[in-house]
């Protein structure tokens, strides 16, 4: 328990804050996801528009500090890599 006002506001706003964290960090699992199962099944176009739209969500994630910047440009990486392969 907070004893104070201000560790009170703390608690408050760290939980607002890692809810949303949660949904960004929970979005972009889901977008890389759906890239991996387009490179699965084959589909170039779908790969590379799922690719577009994942990259976009971790570059945003990593401008609001969701995630470290080095991790999106990881994944980035390894996504293009992939992508590559399909070619």
């Amino acid at each position: 328990m907070p004893n104070t006002r201000s560790a009170a506001k703390r608690v408050r706003s760290s939980q607002a804050r890692r809810l949303y964290n949660r949904s960004i960090k929970s979005r972009v699992r889901t977008l890389v996801k759906k890239f991996e199962q387009a490179v699965q099944s084959g589909e170039k176009e779908l790969a590379v528009e799922r690719y577009r739209a994942a990259a976009s969500a971790l570059d945003k994630a990593a401008a609001k500090g969701v995630v470290h910047k080095n991790l999106a440009a990881r994944k980035k990486s390894r996504m293009a890599t992939k992508l590559a392969s399909l070619a």
